[in-house]
């Protein structure tokens, strides 16, 4: 299916959205497709060169806004609310944030050390927390919001060539149900979103095997690779008001795997 068979929703025209790690992959995608939506969008990471291609993308794809990029390590939590603080700046305001950006580099278990496992859970969880700190207090004062972690079906699949990756992803389902008791009375709503194996370029580029394929289709209820623009369609669906029911959940985007 192309992205012009997709919905659009009014609701998403004008809306002001901060994505973390929309530079390539799964941010890229999100980035592209809010714009299509005729949103607003800003978005951090730490490749300019990507995220210039990104907006460049955004532009020939006839974005009415043009995407804003801050360069930005997310380790520097400092830098990451500076940003925000832009971003509400620059746009108005920020009433939808996504929290997608991560880094699912393999190790083992028996080679992690203390500095690894603190890098892996500050690459992988300690800045959706902080983006959160930094942008719902508007979204509360607003009495309107969606912040849309994207966790990840890792560490439901109980193997261990990333245990730093898939034990701070299960912490996102941590930050999405605290937070959206925390903020539910002032109607900003949080959800997980959770991808199985997206086909983005750095995955068939470092870790694709035929083998691999094989066996995640094998688990899969529908037996066909779950493309980047798919998932991002769960991401906008819990921006928009069409959504204004749900919040507190986890929606999986994984073909039936799990």
């Amino acid at each position: 299916m192309t992205v012009e068979n997709y919905a659009s929703y009014p609701s998403l025209v004008d809306r002001t959205v901060f994505v973390t790690g929309g530079a390539d992959g799964i941010g890229s995608t999100v980035v592209r497709n809010f714009a299509r939506q005729g949103s607003k969008v800003a978005f951090v990471d730490i490749n300019a060169e990507y995220a210039r291609s990104t907006i460049e993308r955004c532009v020939e794809d006839g974005a009415a806004h043009t995407p804003i990029f801050y360069e930005v390590d997310l380790r520097d939590i400092d830098a990451l609310q500076v940003a925000c603080g832009r971003a509400i700046d620059d746009l108005g305001g920020v009433t939808v944030l996504v929290n997608n950006a991560a880094n699912d580099d393999r190790h083992t278990w028996q080679d992690m050390t203390v500095d690894y496992w603190n890098d892996r859970l500050n690459v992988n969880l300690r800045h959706y927390f902080f983006a959160i700190q930094a942008l719902a207090p508007q979204m509360l004062a607003a009495g309107l919001g969606s912040i849309v972690n994207v966790g990840s079906s890792s560490y439901m699949m109980q193997e261990d060539f990333f245990p730093g990756y898939a034990i701070a992803k299960s912490g996102v389902e941590g930050i999405t149900r605290t937070m959206a008791r925390t903020f539910g009375p002032n109607n900003v709503r949080v959800n997980t979103v959770l991808p199985g194996w997206v086909p983005t370029e750095r995955q068939l580029t470092k870790w694709w095997s035929a083998e691999g394929e094989e066996a995640t289709l094998k688990d899969q209820a529908i037996k066909k690779r779950i493309l980047p623009n798919e998932f991002a369609q769960m991401i906008l669906f819990l921006a928009a008001d069409d959504s204004g029911g749900c919040t507190a959940q986890q929606f999986m985007v994984d073909g039936g795997r799990f």
